[in-house]
């Protein structure tokens, strides 16, 4: 899609001088504490120092951002493995500048050929408990992270394929120190010890944590990345690394699942239209099914332009409640239509229709809450439930901006923390099936988001690129988060947006989230103060923790900001 000939209607003229158009000029808290996240030329952000830096050495030797997204994910691999990987799969939207070409690709892990919707019941057809399904390999889908990084390279990559992987290569073998975030993680995940492999690597001998600092060295991983580095994709979906990964999942001594050779050696990355929305002045594009991130962040967003957003004080009662309002109604159309859209018609365009939600945002009152919404019909949508199942809030979010302005957004993730605790090549294996709906069937109607063979299950991802007025790039972000990531990216966008944040401030504030049901705050946070409004206005209020991990990169003029979030241990590089 090319958006730099598109016009400003009066209305959207008349926006960007009272919303949007300042934001960029007058936003606050655009230093980190380094000052190292202001840049000129080009910039990565991502979730572990050691996978930044790798980023900002392709950039420095001329690499596009395709370039840069890549060799960092392959380090996030090593040194942030419970978030995501190359037995995982994710979502990339991509800018290119000398176009204005917005892109994005699909590389959601796909269902085995032989499991069927009884997937995830038991004997007497009831759904399995979470961590019944999750661990070993019932759960694991066919990775699709490498054909993304494929895909996406041929397209839009400088450097070779073989360069990209000498971080990761170099890490994997001199070792790195296991970081205070990943000791804690090992430490409070479940059955790290229900498989050897796994066990040997991330405990002692006494089934203890490794402690933070210890130095970890992979060299199975730095083999599989050698490996892939030679040979290309092919190399993970065909031969030695499919052969272990299918006889692995099929052989588990928990769980096993029902992967072959032949569906890995199917498996494709798909180029897919990005979905794109007007917010204000500015230009929204996002990754749509089989993610329903983007859709729905993008209808929350279209409820909210009905509202004076600016005129609402960030963290207020009144702000917190009008988007947890428009985020039910938003969840509540997410849970009954989103899934896969190569096996169910999907209504994006009428669910992001201005008259819809100008109709929809007319439920939403001030002064009182909806309580449980209920989904609209956007135009003929099928009337058939996508189902709702839990989303582990496991992912990793990079954001790149390259030196000849490209931009994109990637999210990544293996699904629950540590995937489904089967290691292979010295990556985790996914355990993303789980996204499916674990009933086929609700109210005698089968589910859109039901286990089929061959399918995609629904995400939450929602890597989000921002224009101006002019059509120029002004934001990447995203997070990961589960299905939280929805909210965590709406306040963000909504902070810099409406509120004239920089994007470091943005992130920095307090999360809070409703996925119709109670309206969720970040305990510990300024948003305490708001509870007993809220809970006036008919909120059911829960304290808990909400831990984002927020990525971002915000253009102002002549330089890039980037944005990291404290909650994790990411870092903002460039130059």
């Amino acid at each position: 899609m090319h958006y730099r000939s598109r016009r400003l209607t009066g209305w959207l003229l008349l926006a960007v001088l009272s919303v949007g158009g300042i934001a960029f000029l007058l936003a606050d808290g655009d230093r980190g504490p380094s000052g190292k996240n202001i840049a000129s030329r080009y910039m990565v952000v991502a979730a572990h120092p050691l996978a930044t830096e790798a980023g900002l050495e392709m950039l420095r030797e001329g690499g596009t951002a395709i370039d840069a997204a890549i060799a960092t994910a392959l380090v996030l691999t090593l040194v942030e493995p419970q978030s995501s990987g190359i037995g995982g799969g994710g979502f990339l939207v991509h800018y290119a500048k000398k176009t204005g070409q917005v892109e994005s690709y699909d590389g959601r892990e796909t269902a085995p050929a032989a499991v069927d919707e009884k997937l995830f019941l038991d004997a007497a057809g009831e759904p399995l408990a979470f961590y019944d399904a999750a661990v070993g390999g019932r759960a694991v889908g066919v990775p699709g992270l490498i054909r993304l990084f494929e895909l996406a390279h041929k397209e839009h990559g400088k450097l070779s394929w073989k360069r990209l992987f000498v971080p990761a290569i170099r890490h994997a073998e001199n070792g790195f120190a296991i970081s205070k975030r990943l000791h804690e993680r090992i430490q409070a995940s479940p059955h790290l010890d229900a498989f050897e492999p796994t066990a040997r690597y991330f405990l002692n001998a006494d089934g203890s944590a490794k402690a933070a600092g210890t130095t970890l060295k992979n060299p199975a991983l730095a083999k599989t990345f050698r490996l892939l580095a030679e040979k290309g994709a092919d190399a993970f979906y065909e031969g030695e690394i499919a052969e272990t990964i299918a006889r692995t999942v099929a052989t588990a001594k928990r769980n096993p699942g029902r992967m072959t050779v032949a569906d890995i050696a199917a498996y494709r990355a798909i180029r897919r239209d990005p979905v794109c929305r007007d917010y204000r002045a500015m230009r929204l594009c996002t990754m749509g099914p089989p993610t329903s991130g983007g859709v729905t962040l993008l209808q929350i967003l279209g409820m909210l332009e009905s509202f004076d957003l600016a005129a609402l004080a960030p963290n207020s009662a009144a702000a917190v409640h009008l988007m947890a309002e428009a985020s039910r109604l938003a969840f509540a159309d997410r849970d009954h239509y989103l899934a896969d859209p190569d096996f169910v018609p999907q209504p994006v365009a009428a669910m992001l229709d201005a008259a819809y939600l100008v109709k929809r945002a007319g439920l939403l009152s001030p002064q009182k809450s909806l309580g449980r919404a209920l989904p609209g019909v956007p135009g003929k949508s099928p009337a058939k439930p996508a189902g709702d199942e839990p989303e582990p809030p496991s992912t990793s979010h990079l954001s790149v901006v390259d030196g000849e302005g490209n931009a994109l957004a990637l999210t990544a993730s293996i699904e629950n923390a540590f995937g489904s605790r089967l290691m292979v090549g010295g990556f985790l294996l996914n355990n993303e099936l789980t996204d499916f709906s674990f009933r086929p069937v609700r109210d005698g109607m089968l589910i859109a988001n039901r286990v089929q063979p061959g399918k995609r299950p629904r995400s939450s991802m929602a890597p989000t690129l921002v224009f101006g007025p002019d059509g120029e790039f002004r934001l990447s972000v995203g997070s990961p988060g589960g299905p939280y990531i929805i909210a965590f990216v709406l306040k963000t966008l909504v902070a810099v947006l409406d509120w004239g944040k920089g994007i470091q401030a943005a992130i920095d504030l307090p999360n809070f989230a409703n996925r119709n049901q109670s309206t969720e705050l970040e305990k510990g946070t300024d948003l305490h103060a708001s509870v007993p409004a809220l809970e006036a206005l008919g909120h059911e209020v829960i304290l808990r923790d909400l831990t984002s991990g927020l990525h971002g990169i915000e253009r102002k003029e002549a330089k890039l900001i980037g944005g990291a979030d404290p909650r994790r241990e990411g870092v903002a590089l460039g130059d």
